[in-house]
């Protein structure tokens, strides 16, 4: 009985890419490469047996951007051709990650010298938010985030805001100030005059209390705007 000789395994078309993909990252760092290419990176961990390239642009496309991708929830990801509940799953997880590793930056410092830090917390939190929400950062006296609270959810362009309620958990918390965080699903971040005169009562009703409104920051697709830097503080 004579056997055949075995035909040679061909290496997918993709394996290569992979393999140039990962060399590039780990000899020129994530810097050279392009957005889509540092999602396929992730992607090939997740999908080890298929080309993750065309995956890696449909989310881009279907997106916008990484930090859409990322905020996405994952009735929407899942709608894109080649991802599955499993992996929205480990997308979910990335940026939860991502989330938790900005928290902790301003939780090492005091949250007003580190502005850097609070701003990009801020954005990951609120800017591809759907709805309006509204957020608190309670300090305590050093400045550092002792808790960041939802204090209220709304529809596309309004969530409603009480300002005893801020006042009594501020209390309750034993803050000495705060930061006010809210966002504008427009992606315009430009404050309206029912969020300046909000502002404006939630600073007289803390007043009493000699706690401090620090800022109110507002967030959207088009970055983040400071009540204090413009003036409205």
């Amino acid at each position: 009985m004579s056997g055949g000789a075995r035909e040679p395994q061909v290496e997918p078309h993709w394996q290569g890419h992979r393999d140039r993909l990962r060399g590039k990252l780990l000899t020129r760092g994530a810097g050279a490469l392009e957005d889509y290419e540092l999602l396929e990176v992730m992607l090939m961990a997740f999908i080890p047996r298929r080309d993750v390239k065309p995956i890696a642009k449909a989310l881009m496309a279907r997106f916008g951007s990484l930090s859409g991708m990322l905020a996405a929830p994952p009735a929407d990801l899942v709608k894109v051709d080649g991802i599955g509940e499993t992996v929205a799953a480990y997308l979910k997880a990335v940026a939860d990650l991502q989330s938790r590793a900005s928290r902790e930056e301003i939780r090492k410092r005091p949250a007003i010298s580190s502005w850097s830090a609070l701003i990009a917390y801020v954005r990951t939190e609120l800017q591809h938010e759907g709805r309006e929400q509204f957020r608190v950062l309670f300090l305590d006296r050093k400045n550092q985030l002792i808790a960041d609270e939802v204090m209220g959810h709304g529809t596309v362009d309004h969530a409603p805001v009480y300002p005893r309620e801020i006042a009594r958990r501020a209390l309750e918390l034993q803050a000495s100030s705060l930061i006010l965080v809210h966002n504008h699903p427009s992606g315009d971040t430009t404050p309206s005059r029912a969020d300046i005169d909000m502002t404006r009562e939630i600073i007289d009703v803390l007043d009493p209390f000699d706690i401090t409104v620090h800022d109110h920051l507002i967030a959207g697709t088009g970055g983040v705007t400071s009540f204090r830097t413009a003036g409205l503080i």
